[in-house]
């Protein structure tokens, strides 16, 4: 027996056609493929053993692609084909109508002319979507009894049927399956389909204590088949004798709805106990509101994780009756004729999905600690704080990837933290250079698969007045392209990897000088403010994709970057460990902002009597005046005045910074948006 598989590298298509190879020892199959997914077919080829890699080859081809891509000189060499099994198609309601379109009906209207080419029998794969809304039992000999199709998916299912019905000469049988679940053996499953859906919001009722009285409304009602019994249905109905012509319902005999799906997933999810079914009637206004009512729905379900098509198909109204099609089974010998029950198999898709499909499943913490096995990229960790927080995630059990320009330094740093028993890789990056970041962030997915977590520390510092930059527009550049470009091209890289996840995290070390309005800093301050701002709007827009921000204020730190100023700065400055204990609780705790009491104080100032501030910070302008490196001389040459006024004299040693008391400090941390 030789056939042509479509849709045999997809989740039902594959163990299709793995049981044909057991069904018939001497099958031959070929599958088509397109060569983007060529690899993909290598892979499963590769993973499924001897019995593919002697008897199924790869069919180049495009489903959506005139005469399926296929010219006559390849589908000479096929010769004689007795099957061809239809599975291939876009099963997602959420995919756009064009889409659905080409790849549902104008691919299945290419698929009946190979078969009638090959004169062979087509196997079509359908739904039950083709019975649309119709309210009452829809047998296997039903089709078009005046249904509604409310959904692109609906449609095109409906119209891909009626094609391989109608077209003369054509042998053919249809096979009409409910919503596929996982393996009722395994729970494996390949993407998120029906009960699947509810999933992400009763793992969020999983943290409400054991005793919540718990009730939930009878809706969402679903037919759900396991891939195992669809797969060993359909080969076995493929096989007989006797049925071309005719439609089969791979369904369960009786639909199922939240309730059930809550109690049959309630003990391996460690939900709470139902107490109570409500009526449907309950979810009823919600689910039909129009207007602005309808976008505030689709809003609060996108944030549930419901995709908001859902709500509008979420009681399925048909019965399908599936009398012929068990019969038809019981007669080919099948070793299964019924449909296992949900509740008998749903903890073990419940399993497969919290570790495999869950879409938060990245966001939770190792039960060892919050850092232990996440992925953390640390810019600029050559030195200063970088370093210090490079080591410290590497302590607390975290992967650190250290980037930056110095290749010497960074690998220093790597075998030290290896050396006292942590995981660190070195990688030398350019963060102004957009080849290298796209680069080094490529390698290191390539590599290790996911980052978790981005601290954006590279940085250059200049304190410099502005009345001696005048003729230096380059020190504005560097340091943009650094502080700010630098930071955004690495966010920017890892975007999309993280939309993918749902998940990731970004450690931005701002300065407490964006609070204080930082004289002398004209060119650093601006820079870490547009960072601080850009944080500020991609976090509005990437919070359901849990993507999010800390911004830490950074007070001044003593790190080589302050050297040239020497003693010309005015307050204390903190330990390069004590930045990366700040840095640490940016990544642990993800506070929007973590900022210092006089940071808070000299933003308030700003605000409330910001005559009194600006007043403020004059008297430090000229009580601090630019270091000989910002002037461009030598230590030894004399500093020139600011201006013939008399000035205040300056400080023999900088101001210390204040401590603040714990309690203090836990009492400032109550107030929404205020971290210390």
């Amino acid at each position: 027996m030789r056939y042509v598989v479509t849709g045999g590298t997809g989740f039902i298509g594959q163990r299709a056609v793995t049981r044909i190879l057991e069904h018939n020892p001497d099958a031959r199959v070929w599958v088509l493929v397109r060569r983007a997914s060529l690899g993909r077919f290598e892979a499963l080829v590769s993973a499924n053993g001897p019995a593919w890699e002697e008897r199924v080859k790869p069919l180049v081809g495009d489903l959506t692609a005139e005469n399926l891509g296929l010219t006559d000189a390849v589908l000479a060499e096929l010769g004689s084909i007795d099957h061809v099994l239809h599975c291939a198609a876009i099963y997602d309601i959420t995919a756009g109508a064009a889409e659905q379109q080409a790849a549902n009906v104008e691919g299945t209207r290419a698929v009946i002319a190979l078969a009638k080419r090959l004169d062979a029998t087509l196997s079509h794969l359908s739904s039950i979507a083709v019975a649309g809304d119709y309210a009452g039992e829809f047998t296997e000999d039903d089709f078009d009894i005046g249904q509604r199709l409310p959904s692109p998916y609906h449609q095109t299912k409906f119209e891909a049927e009626q094609l391989v019905r109608s077209t003369p000469g054509l042998r053919y049988r249809v096979y009409r399956p409910a919503v596929v679940v996982g393996d009722s053996r395994t729970g494996e499953m390949d993407k998120v389909d029906g009960p699947y859906y509810f999933f992400p919001l009763l793992a969020k009722l999983a943290v409400l204590p054991g005793l919540t009285p718990m009730a939930v409304p009878d809706t969402g009602r679903t037919n759900v088949v396991p891939v195992d019994y669809v797969v060993d249905a359909l080969i076995e109905l493929m096989h007989a004798d006797g049925y071309d012509g005719r439609t089969f319902h791979l369904t369960a005999p009786k639909s199922i709805g939240l309730p059930e799906i809550y109690r049959a997933v309630a003990a391996e999810a460690g939900l709470p106990r139902l107490r109570a079914k409500l009526p449907g009637a309950v979810a009823a206004p919600v689910l039909s509101v129009g207007g602005r009512a309808r976008v505030w729905r689709n809003m609060i379900a996108t944030q549930l994780g419901l995709p908001a098509e859902v709500l509008d198909l979420v009681n399925l109204r048909p019965t399908f009756i599936a009398d012929a099609t068990r019969t038809a089974l019981k007669e080919a010998g099948a070793a299964t004729a019924e449909v296992p029950e949900f509740a008998d198999y749903a903890p073990r898709l419940w399993r497969y999905w919290a570790q495999h499909l869950d879409p938060d499943r990245a966001r939770r913490d190792d039960p060892a600690g919050p850092l232990v096995g996440r992925h953390v990229i640390i810019t600029g960790a050559s030195s200063g704080i970088g370093r210090a927080s490079a080591i410290a995630v590497a302590e607390r059990g975290g992967t650190v990837f250290a980037l930056a320009r110095s290749a010497g330094a960074l690998d220093d740093l790597v075998a030290e933290i290896r050396a006292g028993g942590g995981q660190a890789h070195a990688f030398t990056c350019d963060v102004t250079d957009s080849a290298s970041v796209e680069h080094t962030v490529k390698d290191i997915l390539g590599q290790f698969g996911h980052v978790d977590y981005l601290v954006n520390n590279a940085g250059r510092s200049i304190r410099r007045s502005v009345t001696n930059s005048t003729d230096r527009l380059h020190d504005y550049e560097r340091t943009m392209a650094v502080n700010y470009f630098g930071a955004v091209r690495m966010v920017l890289a890892l975007l999309p990897h993280w939309r993918e996840r749902r998940f990731g995290h970004v450690v931005n070390v701002s300065s407490e000088g964006v609070l204080a309005h930082s004289p002398k800093y004209s060119a650093y301050v601006p820079t870490k403010a547009a960072l601080d701002a850009f944080a500020d709007v991609v976090s509005t827009e990437t919070l359901s994709d849990h993507i999010t921000f800390t911004t830490i204020h950074m007070p001044l730190v003593a790190t080589p970057m302050i050297a040239p100023t020497g003693k010309l700065v005015p307050m204390g400055a903190i330990s390069a460990e004590h930045a990366a204990a700040m840095v640490v609780r940016g990544l642990v705790e993800k506070p929007d902002r973590i900022d210092t009491p006089l940071g808070t104080l000299a933003e308030a100032g700003n605000y409330i009597t910001p005559g009194l501030a600006r007043r403020m910070l004059h008297q430090l302008y000229l009580g601090y005046p630019d270091s000989a490196a910002a002037r461009g001389v030598t230590p030894a040459e004399p500093v020139a005045a600011h201006s013939t006024r008399r000035h205040p004299k300056r400080p023999s040693r900088a101001i210390p910074r204040v401590r603040v008391p714990r309690p203090i400090k836990r009492a400032v941390r109550l107030v929404p948006g205020v971290y210390w």
